[in-house]
């Protein structure tokens, strides 16, 4: 367990990460506990497309509008750092640390350095990398002011914590294209989705299917209702995403990668994965959705490279 935090302030934590998913204005105040955590008060976090050129998520934290401006306009010595970090092909749970991945003489010269951080206070950067496609890319970017020092050993355990959570996030943000969805409208709203959603509760028993979801379940090729309940055609599918739900229901810390990219097509259909986002059980006017702990999305694999152990073995 990271230092300063118990397992209670972690879940607490890993849930507003969760809830940003589903609306993506929370990360405002989320940011402002994942900085706290990383002993930071500088945050940002952005969700990129680039075959659009559309920022889908783009937040800071601790910065004013005038710093943000004057440090985006060194993106391309950033962007130039980062993409020499990636030629060595590191893990993308790997998070790149200034203090630890760069010369003391190159920090000297750094014109971003010189000219953004060190007037800031800043004294180490850190990037934790989300997503990474031709497509889209996404990281957390952490700060460390000089009264906290570089980055410790703390800093990058929590990030190993935290990571497969804000991967997640990000990753159904993605597919929601960030639309917000109001936990009371719920059910209504994710028949508006275009791609299918299944609620589940902790044993695994279908609480709602959207109509995308439906239609996907009667044609029978990736998931089927067995009988109220969510499985997969393949034996192995079906394990995991039992697995992935009910460590949404019992303890969000141990989910992990779990659920990430679970595949439930034949072998034919290798193309199909089901992403599991753990949901906190929600009261509404009808109770439909009340015992739902888990949102179990359908769709083609993420074409980013992931860390998840599913995924690269199977892509």
């Amino acid at each position: 367990m990271a230092e300063s935090m118990s397992d209670r302030q972690l879940s607490e934590l890993i849930g507003l990460i969760y809830d940003c998913a589903l609306d993506p204005s929370k990360w405002v105040e989320t940011m402002e506990v994942i900085g706290h955590a990383f002993h930071s008060d500088a945050l940002i976090l952005t969700l990129s497309d680039l075959k659009e050129g559309r920022a889908l998520i783009d937040h800071s934290m601790g910065w004013t509008p005038e710093w943000r401006l004057r440090r985006d306009q060194h993106l391309p010595e950033v962007n130039a750092c980062l993409t020499d970090w990636f030629s060595s092909d590191p893990s993308l749970d790997e998070p790149f640390v200034a203090s630890r991945h760069l010369s003391r003489d190159y920090i000297a010269r750094s014109p971003y350095v010189q000219e953004v951080l060190s007037p800031l206070g800043f004294t180490d950067v850190m990037h934790l990398f989300l997503m990474r496609t031709p497509e889209r890319i996404s990281e957390l970017v952490v700060m460390h002011h000089e009264r906290f020092g570089i980055a410790t050993e703390h800093e990058i355990r929590l990030s190993g914590l935290l990571l497969p959570h804000l991967r997640r996030a990000v990753i159904i943000s993605g597919l929601l294209e960030t639309r917000g969805i109001e936990k009371d409208r719920l059910v209504d709203t994710l028949d508006l989705v275009d791609v299918g959603v299944i609620l589940a509760a902790e044993d695994g028993s279908i609480v709602h299917a959207n109509r995308m979801a439906a239609k996907t379940m009667k044609q029978g090729a990736t998931l089927v209702d067995d009988r109220g309940t969510v499985a997969a055609t393949n034996p192995s599918g079906t394990r995991e995403l039992r697995k992935a739900i009910q460590a949404a229901g019992r303890d969000r810390t141990s989910l992990g990668d779990a659920g990430v990219a679970v595949r439930v097509g034949r072998d034919g259909l290798r193309s199909v994965s089901a992403h599991v986002l753990p949901l906190k059980p929600c009261d509404t006017q009808n109770g439909r959705v009340s015992r739902a702990v888990a949102a179990v999305f359908i769709g083609k694999p993420p074409r980013w490279h992931a860390a998840a152990d599913a995924v690269s073995s199977e892509f």
